[in-house]
């Protein structure tokens, strides 16, 4: 094996090894989305889970299932949407230093 083949190898095992670390750590990290001017709050972690849904009590006595059910699913999906963003900005910054592309561009 060349040494330049070896060097790309150990390379590669260093961008797996700190994949994986990024990976762990957003796991561990909270996210929010609000819908309804913060009468609905959804918590989503890093590895796009939603881990909490807040719901305002007086959102409740209204009575309206409807929009109930239309505000949970916008805070969930605005949730999940700041995650995705916040992982792919995380993974442009993690792959910079290593020339390697490791999350999707766009």
């Amino acid at each position: 094996m060349s040494a330049d083949l070896g060097k790309l190898l150990e390379k590669a095992r260093e961008a797996q090894t700190r994949l994986q670390e990024l990976q762990r750590d957003l796991a561990r990290r909270r996210v929010e989305g609000a819908a309804g001017g913060g009468m609905v709050t959804a918590v989503a972690s890093g590895d796009l889970r939603i881990l909490e849904l807040h719901i305002e009590p007086s959102l409740l006595e209204t009575g309206d299932r409807a929009m109930l059910q239309d505000l949970c699913t916008a805070a969930v999906n605005a949730a999940l949407a700041n995650a995705q963003r916040m992982i792919q900005e995380e993974m442009q910054r993690a792959s910079a230093g290593l020339g390697i592309p490791l999350g999707g561009q766009g």
